[in-house]
Formats: C-alpha cells, sequence, structure tokens
C-alpha cells in the first residue's frame, strides 16, 4: 500500500481536490490511505476564531463561521449531486453546528484553553476529508472515510499532543485493512486522549499523522504532496534559481527540515526511519515530475541544500569554576528542559558555553537559573544558516570556501554537528538573505 498526505493547498477547492483525487485514482491497485490537510487557510480562520472567542468579539465570530460555512456548502455543491450531495452536506451542517455551539460557550467565557483550541482546529479537517470522501464516491471510487481520532492516540498536552505509538498502531492495523481499488481517507493533525477528547499534534502534524499511519501498515511508499515540485536547494523566496534535489538522506532531510526548510515536518521522518519506508515529496499541480525521495542513504557526498532560521537568540554562560569541572554541561541543559524550551546549536570552550534557542518565552527564568552557575549574556535577532550535506568535513575545502563567501558578515558561532550532516553557523539576521543568497550562488549556481 501506500499512503498520500495531501496539503492545505493541495485540497484548496474542489479542482484542487480533483487533482489529488485523479493521482490517487492513478494509484488505486496499490491501495492507497489519502490523508488531507484543511482547505487552504481554514486553519487560520478557525485559530482567528478562536482568539475572537477569546475577547467576546461576537461579530467577527459570527462573520467567520457563516463564511466557512458558505464556502464548504458551495464547494460541495461543484462536486456532488442527488443523495451524495445531500449526505454531504447534512455532514458539513452537523460539524459546524458542533462548531458553532462551542465558539458559543467560549465566547461567553472568554476563554480558549489547549484543549478548546484543538477542539475548534479539528473541523478544518473533518470538514476538508467530508468533501473528499463524498467527491471520490461521486467519482465511482470505492472509498471509506475514516476518523483519525479513532485510531491516533495521544497524551493530554493539548495543542503538540505526543503520540501513544503502541496503542495508535493496533488501532491503525484494525481500522485501515488496505486493499486493491479501494481508497482509505482520513485526517492528519488531529487525534484524541485516552478519554476521546479530541487533541492535535501540532501544525504541520499531518505529515506525521502520514508517517505514523505509513509505518504501522508498513506501506511501500509515504507521499508528502504539496505545491513545490519536491525540496529544494533552499528557499525560493530567498533565492529564485533554487533547484529541486532528486534524493536525500533521512538525516539531511531531518536537519533540513529542523533548521527551516518548510517542505516537511521534522516528526514525519522518524515513523519512516524506523520501517526504512521511503518519503516522496511532490507537487500536486505537476504529478509527472518525479520529485524528492528521501532514502536511508544518498550515493552522493557533499553539500545538499542550505536552511535558515530566524528570530534565534544566542546565550553564552560563561565560568571559571567550569574549567576541568564535569557536570557542568548537565546542571546548564538540565535548566533548558526543566523549561521545555530546545536548543538549537551547542558551542564550548574551556570557560564557557553558547547555545542558541528560537524559543523565549521563559528566557528570564532560564537566565535567572543559569546566573547561579555563571556570567550570562544572551543577544537577540540572529539566524542560523545551516549547510546541509553527508561527510562536509571530508572535503578539506569546503568550510574555507564557505566562509570567505560571507565576507564582511560576522559570525557569531560556528558548530560542525558530529553526525557530520551540517555546518552551522550564526549571523545577524538582517544578513540571512545576503549570506544564504551568496552561498547558494558560490556552491550551486557556478557549478551549472
Amino acid at each position: 500500500m501506500i499512503v498520500m498526505k495531501f496539503g492545505g493547498t493541495s485540497v484548496r477547492d474542489m479542482e484542487w481536490i480533483n487533482k489529488a483525487l485523479d493521482i490517487a485514482a492513478d494509484k488505486l491497485n496499490s491501495a492507497p490511505l489519502l490523508i488531507a490537510s484543511a482547505m487552504g487557510k481554514t486553519t487560520d480562520k478557525l485559530q482567528n476564531i478562536a482568539f475572537c472567542a477569546e475577547k467576546g468579539e461576537k461579530e467577527s465570530i459570527e462573520k467567520a463561521l457563516d463564511e466557512l460555512n458558505d464556502f464548504h456548502i458551495n464547494e460541495a455543491k461543484k462536486g456532488m449531486s442527488g443523495k451524495n450531495l445531500d449526505e454531504c452536506i447534512e455532514k458539513i451542517n452537523k460539524y459546524l453546528f458542533e462548531l458553532k455551539s462551542i465558539v458559543k460557550g467560549l465566547t461567553v467565557l472568554r476563554e480558549c484553553t489547549g484543549r478548546s483550541n484543538d477542539a475548534i482546529l479539528s473541523f478544518g479537517e473533518l470538514l476538508s476529508t467530508t468533501l473528499i470522501a463524498h467527491r471520490a464516491i461521486e467519482r465511482g471510487i470505492n472509498t471509506q472515510w475514516i476518523d483519525s481520532r479513532n485510531i491516533i492516540k495521544t497524551n493530554d498536552h493539548f495543542t503538540e499532543a505526543e503520540l501513544l505509538e503502541e496503542m495508535s498502531n493496533q488501532l491503525i492495523t484494525k481500522a485501515i485493512q488496505p486493499q486493491a481499488n479501494k481508497l482509505f481517507v482520513a485526517q492528519g493533525f488531529i487525534g484524541s486522549n485516552i478519554n476521546q477528547i479530541t487533541t492535535t499534534l501540532g501544525r504541520g502534524g499531518s505529515d506525521y499523522s502520514a508517517a505514523i499511519m505509513g509505518a504501522a501498515l508498513s506501506a511501500r511508499e509515504i507521499q508528502i504532496w504539496t505545491d513545490v515540485d519536491g525540496i529544494l536547494t533552499t528557499d525560493p523566496r530567498v533565492v529564485s534559481k533554487a533547484q529541486v534535489l532528486d534524493s536525500i538522506s533521512y538525516k539531511e532531510a531531518a536537519e533540513l527540515a529542523y533548521f527551516g526548510a518548510k517542505v516537511i515536518h521534522p516528526s514525519t521522518i522518524q515513523p519512516a526511519i524506523t520501517k526504512e519506508i521511503p518519503v516522496v515529496v511532490k507537487n500536486t499541480g505537476n504529478p509527472e515530475f518525479p520529485g524528492t525521495h528521501i532514502i536511508t542513504k544518498t550515493e552522493r557526498q557533499g553539500l545538499k541544500a542550505i536552511a535558515f532560521k530566524n528570530n534565534i537568540t544566542v546565550i553564552n554562560i560563561s565560568s571559571y569554576r567550569m574549567l576541568l569541572a564535569y557536570g557542568f554541561l548537565r546542571r546548564i541543559f538540565e535548566i533548558f528542559e526543566k523549561y521545555k524550551t530546545p536548543v538549537d546549536l551547542i558551542s564550548t570552550s574551556e570557560v564557557s558555553v553558547s547555545v542558541t534557542i528560537d524559543k523565549t518565552s521563559e528566557l528570564g527564568k532560564i537566565s535567572d537559573e543559569l546566573k547561579k552557575i555563571g556570567n550570562v549574556q544572551w543577544e537577540n535577532k540572529k539566524a542560523i544558516i545551516c549547510l546541509v550535506g553527508q561527510e562536509l568535513w571530508k572535503d578539506s575545502l569546503f568550510i574555507s570556501k564557505a566562509f570567505s563567501q560571507l565576507g564582511s558578515i560576522p559570525v557569531r558561532m560556528v558548530t560542525l554537528g558530529s553526525s557530520d550532516t551540517n555546518l552551522s553557523f550564526v549571523v545577524p539576521e538582517e544578513n540571512t538573505n545576503e549570506a544564504v543568497q551568496k552561498l547558494h550562488k558560490c556552491f550551486f549556481e557556478d557549478n551549472e
């Protein structure tokens, strides 16, 4: 079987839903499972409704709900007819009635907890997959709609729930029994806890859901369908001559995703690695293009792509007490763990440790505790530039060539990953685009 995940831009209206179903229909012999995000900007609209509920803005909410209702009903009318249309509209109305009831209560209370937020956001994918399933039926495809909340089980960490893997795998294999010429349709992004209360896996979690289900079902391939031809050598909004990669390793893809690439979600990689399932990133609008294949290991070594992350804060902790002392690093990272703040890069010397973070909500508390073990300074508005490729260190000229391109751009921090998959450095945020453009020209464009 194969798993096909379609992002919001790939199912943004009935025209694009038909394109997605064309792709799925072409692979019916492979027993496809189609997983879809909410249509277009629906999730953003739902999030705005949640914010308005917290503020008690009734008129804004009513207008947004009416727009959602009109949009989904109109798209249903474009793709269905007769009894099939009636059944589809009935389900849409049911979901929108539930949504309105939830929002009405929150508006009165003027609050929106993580649990309530997840409940509101879940309706986007419930609505989109309802339209997709009924359109597939209209086209004569043998289709079964699945409620992902019944098979993706998580803990109670609302808005960014963590998977209960063993329980989920059992439920997935029981609910989805792939067979040729049958299409399963399910939602990504949403699940539920053991009490059947709706949770979400966080923005971008649809990719993760696809990988979870693909791994549980031992899929032959996991396809991520989006609005670009594959994974690019860098962000095309910064470099117009960005190129599509034909293949990339799991490790390289994970580094790219973590350090800013928008095509895939970092957590997508792990379930695929476990089962060694190839992941293919393709363009719904250009299905004939081969896309990018993410596999265990590629033959080509060297630089594959350049990623970057803005809004980075560098924290420097210095203390002569750390000289020859063991346990110093452990004490530092226990503080970051306590405040659930991930660290991106780490650089150490005899008397100092520098780290970067992009989550700064707990920076004040972290700084206060770090001051108990050393002097603390931090710098905001930095960016991480990440050069990703296999065994970069084997090219003795690579590092010097990379830094020679930066010219007068100041470099604040440098790390060569222990996996030898990335060379990263920190620069002022205002220099990000210039640095990426110069590096891309040197390593990709000048070699054309």
